[in-house]
């Protein structure tokens, strides 16, 4: 075999590790899935008529505000889904697990491989429940199968950039505790951005910041993909900000790897 071959291999075997974890403690992905919900729940239902008629007049309501809300509180889950992957990061790197990893034949790069694929697993797939509840709640969506599958590719390659980024706080992390804390501000920019409200209704000093930071531009992409609208300007805005985040993740966490004793 290859050393290509062996990596492929053990990384397929990390992956498994990482899935059985989830099966064995679905504590993690229920907190990560429910906190969305409950959020979602919150707006749509206690905020949704004031925030609704804003949005459209009378015309507007609690089903217009569903509609806005929705794509922020998909995109709030692929950033809850960061959390649970510096925790775990964090716990391999303490609990001495990656200490007996390096004394095996495998390769290095298929240990951190195995928790971004596993994370990516659970990302997609608390998406798709935060969307059946969001549909559930009043959502819309009018997009074709061609933009479901574009929204998709968005989603996906947001929860890759923020995986690799969640990785690197996991290995800086001094300790679970600290892990947990690190990815906190993943979770705050989709309030600071078009996620909830128009970023027009903002004053003026956080209307610059919600325009320029990373979660707008998805935002805003993956609802025009959802419910119409030209998505060309941001797309590339949002291509540019993950591959980004992704690289920067990726040799941030590398390096940090390569360093442990």
């Amino acid at each position: 075999m290859t050393t290509l071959s062996y990596t492929v291999s053990d990384s397929a075997t990390m992956l498994r590790r990482q899935l059985r974890h989830m099966r064995r403690y679905p504590s993690m992905t229920l907190m990560l899935v429910g906190l969305p919900i409950i959020l979602l729940l919150l707006f749509v239902y206690v905020f949704g008529g004031t925030l609704g008629a804003g949005l459209g007049g009378v015309s507007g309501g609690r089903g217009a505000y569903a509609n806005y809300v929705a794509p922020g509180v998909i995109l709030l889950t692929v950033a809850a889904t960061a959390q649970g992957t510096a925790i775990s990061v964090a716990m391999d790197m303490t609990e001495g697990i990656i200490a007996r990893f390096r004394t095996m034949a495998i390769a290095r790069a298929s240990v951190l491989t195995g928790h971004v694929l596993g994370s990516l697993i659970q990302a997609m797939l608390s998406v798709a429940v935060v969307t059946g509840v969001a549909v559930g709640v009043g959502f819309r969506p009018t997009a074709g199968p061609l933009a479901w599958l574009a929204a998709v590719g968005v989603l996906a390659m947001t929860a890759f950039a923020l995986t690799w980024l969640s990785v690197a706080l996991g290995l800086v992390a001094k300790s679970v505790e600290t892990a947990s804390n690190s990815p906190m501000f993943l979770m705050l920019l989709p309030f600071l951005g078009s996620g909830f409200v128009p970023v027009r209704s903002m004053p003026t000093g956080l209307r610059w910041f919600a325009e320029y930071q990373p979660f707008t531009p998805i935002t805003e992409t993956v609802r025009h993909l959802l419910l119409g609208g030209p998505v060309a300007h941001d797309a590339i805005v949002a291509a540019a900000w993950c591959a980004g985040v992704a690289l920067f993740g990726y040799l941030w966490a590398k390096r940090l790897y390569a360093r442990q004793p």
